[in-house]
């Protein structure tokens, strides 16, 4: 079968508006999260990562629409723009549109919203973006909590397999709301400090927003530097809890093992993982059991929470972009937060910002409900 590809791509972010731009602050361990004192959204200071509202509206506003967008909907569109003129690809029907995303609009609903309270449908936010762009099909909207942006990109790469499309743009978004804080907070999962993914003083999550998009495509001809092939993907759901984990990793340790037999290489392959690492007690110590049961604790490993919290749907693709550009450039990013090892298995979780040649890395993400995706991603061969 040919190989299908991740290539051009974008992210919006508390750390710059594309990725090299992003990046590059991760390397120099610069995060995105502040503390942030805003009543409208929580009763307390609280850690995020939020995208400078007037920087947001100049970007959009270069774009020179007429019409009135939310907040996330120009985060998606000026994350989407960049891919698809850096693609050069015309939009027939041959294209696909995924748009995954937790929560959607879903600030529409509070009080002093302008936008109707219609546009919270998450087929509201795919019409809109698809009608922006001039898309021919339908946009398809993955909504699957906190792996929705991976699971996309497993969900764009079967979609060619199948030969329903050439090329898939993905755009996956969520922004920081009072709902969504209020959610976490009631689960008592939110820290009120800088969160420490795997250490052993971790007290929980910080939410950030991000809009990130990139291209699925069969076509080897205009890839991005960073480009990669997609490899194996797999995703299991758990049904352990509504919001817990397994306790033993098994939809996530499912899910690799789907991903591994598909690409056809063993543990020992990987040379780096991007993994979830949410910074709650429960999430990190299910991945360290769920690694070690898939024999891949020496592993180099990081969470990218710590520079821009947990972005919820986004996450996933906000990540695997990173991963990307980390195995182009031959480094692996500290994760940033980790000191003390803080969960009951063995973990190789980077301390240091350090060169290191990379060919294939796995990225995971594990999200209420028991969801668990995990994709395979490897250096195209010359």
């Amino acid at each position: 079968m040919n190989k299908i590809y991740v290539s051009h791509n974008n992210i919006v972010s508390s750390l710059g508006f594309d990725s090299p731009t992003v990046v590059e602050h991760i390397k120099s361990e610069v995060t995105g999260l502040a503390l942030v004192e805003n009543e409208t959204l929580h009763a307390e200071p609280f850690y995020s990562s939020l995208i400078n509202t007037g920087k947001l509206q100049a970007a959009f506003h270069e774009l020179q629409s007429q019409d009135d967008y939310t907040r996330l909907e120009q985060m998606m569109i000026v994350s989407l723009q960049k891919v698809i003129e850096a693609s050069n690809i015309t939009l027939d029907e041959r294209v696909g549109l995924i748009i995954s995303t937790t929560k959607g609009n879903v600030d529409v609903l509070d009080a002093d919203n302008p936008f109707p309270k219609e546009r919270a449908y998450l087929s509201e936010l795919g019409r809109v973006v698809k009608a922006f762009f001039g898309f021919k099909n339908e946009a398809i909207v993955v909504s699957n909590a906190c792996v929705s942006g991976i699971l996309s990109v497993a969900i764009a790469k079967r979609y060619i397999e199948q030969n329903v499309y050439d090329h898939v743009f993905v755009v996956s978004g969520d922004v920081v709301s009072e709902f969504i804080l209020s959610g976490f907070n009631s689960f008592q999962a939110m820290s009120n400090e800088l969160c420490k993914p795997y250490d052993k003083h971790r007290k929980g999550i910080n939410i950030g927003e991000v809009a990130a998009s990139i291209l699925v495509t069969k076509d080897d001809t205009n890839l991005a530097d960073e480009a990669m092939a997609i490899l194996g993907e797999g995703s299991c759901n758990d049904a352990n809890h509504i919001s817990g984990p397994s306790r033993t990793g098994e939809g996530l340790y499912r899910s690799m093992g789907t991903a591994f037999k598909e690409a056809g290489i063993k543990p020992e392959n990987i040379d780096y993982i991007s993994a979830h690492g949410t910074a709650t007690l429960f999430n990190d110590e299910m991945e360290a059991i769920a690694f070690n049961r898939m024999g891949l604790h020496e592993v180099p490993l990081n969470s990218l929470k710590g520079y821009f919290g947990h972005t919820l749907g986004a996450s996933g693709l906000l990540e695997t972009i990173v991963g990307m550009h980390s195995v182009h450039n031959k480094t692996l990013f500290k994760s940033l937060g980790f000191e003390t090892m803080g969960v009951s298995q063995p973990i190789n979780v980077i301390t240091y910002t350090t060169p290191h040649n990379m060919q294939t890395f796995l990225k995971t993400a594990s999200g209420f409900g028991g969801c668990n995706t995990a994709v395979i991603f490897q250096k195209p061969t010359q």
